[in-house]
């Protein structure tokens, strides 16, 4: 409760900011609200830009319940979704139903690798994750774009992308989901975003390896002395959450586009952050705070055609104040509990 009051501060200090602009703060939250949610088409469009945010935020969180700083999520998105499109492209005899759950195995399989990197050389070269990270995103984006555009590019169109994968690799057909909101992106992801979210905290609160990893996160000198192997577990962790991001290749290619292109994330690991620090780490409030950044990121996308100074980037603000928001109420029920215990 706590949380969504800092959140709802943080949203009514972004809306009062238009006003700076010219422009009347109702009217730009009802426009916000109208294209997030006022048709089935625009709520599809806001569930299919929640789905990749759940999976980044969940990365993220793991990451850092190890106490660790996972800004690769977009990289390790990237590099799982054009391994996944490879796969699809390259090797398109594999029968369905197995043939989708090949290319998403490969593509897990290559955002775990792109996790491992960083959380190998964390625990044995003490390198800082956040500057590898960074780094692994512009090396993920170089090999996503050579692979995109000389090694299966798309012979039939002018854009940066892959052909297209073979039709046994896309579960459109059988995808309830999708036919529940035709005509947008959303799909059964969705519901595998949402089961993984709780899969994950029981990962993290129920059993033993989520103890230790948590221990870890917390004290990882305390940890060591406790017999749990820090290094093992950071490593592990890493890797956790470069999987945990490569399940974006399931939304993305098999659930929906059937390709990889170039640019078709709008800094889903970047945001993932933003979910992951609004839901205070909990797999399952990542879930509701995934659904806000969507519902603002889709809403804000009417703002250029129906508002004369108020662009799209206008949600980036918007997710910022409300994590300020949030982190201010956190700070300040903080203060109240050192000024009782003083």
């Amino acid at each position: 409760m706590k949380r969504v009051l800092g959140m709802l501060i943080g949203l009514a200090v972004a809306l009062l900011l238009t006003a700076f602009a010219g422009e009347n703060p109702w009217n730009i939250f009802v426009i916000l609200m109208r294209s997030a949610f006022g048709s089935a088409y625009d709520l599809g469009l806001t569930l299919s830009y929640t789905t990749p945010l759940i999976f980044t935020g969940l990365s993220v969180a793991v990451a850092f319940h190890a106490g660790l700083f996972n800004v690769g999520a977009e990289g390790q998105l990237t590099i799982a979704t054009i391994t996944a499109a490879a796969v699809g492209v390259l090797v398109p005899y594999i029968p369905f139903p197995l043939a989708p759950f090949v290319a998403l195995f490969a593509g897990l399989v290559a955002g775990a690798i792109w996790g491992l990197i960083p959380g190998a050389l964390k625990a044995y070269r003490g390198s800082h994750e956040v500057i590898v990270t960074i780094m692994m995103n512009f090396i993920a984006a170089g090999l996503a774009s050579w692979f995109t555009l000389k090694i299966i590019p798309n012979p039939n169109s002018q854009n940066p992308e892959t052909a297209m994968v073979a039709p046994n690799y896309m579960f459109k057909d059988y995808d309830l989901l999708a036919r529940w909101f035709p005509d947008t992106p959303v799909n059964a992801s969705l519901v595998v975003a949402i089961i993984l979210a709780f899969v994950i905290w029981i990962f993290l609160w129920k059993t033993t390896w989520g103890f230790d990893l948590r221990a870890v996160g917390e004290n990882p000198e305390a940890a060591r002395r406790a017999g749990i192997p820090a290094r093992k577990v950071q490593i592990i962790a890493m890797l956790l959450a470069g999987l945990l991001a490569g399940f974006v290749a399931l939304s993305e290619v098999l659930g929906s586009a059937g390709q990889y292109r170039i640019g078709f994330s709008p800094d889903y690991g970047f945001i993932g952050i933003a979910v992951a620090l609004l839901a205070g780490n909990n797999p399952i409030g990542i879930i509701a705070a995934a659904f806000l950044m969507g519902a603002l990121h889709k809403g804000a996308s009417d703002l250029d055609l129906e508002t004369n100074t108020i662009t799209r980037d206008f949600s980036r603000i918007i997710q910022a104040l409300i994590i300020l928001g949030v982190a201010a109420q956190g700070y300040w029920e903080w203060k109240k509990k050192g000024r009782k215990n003083s």
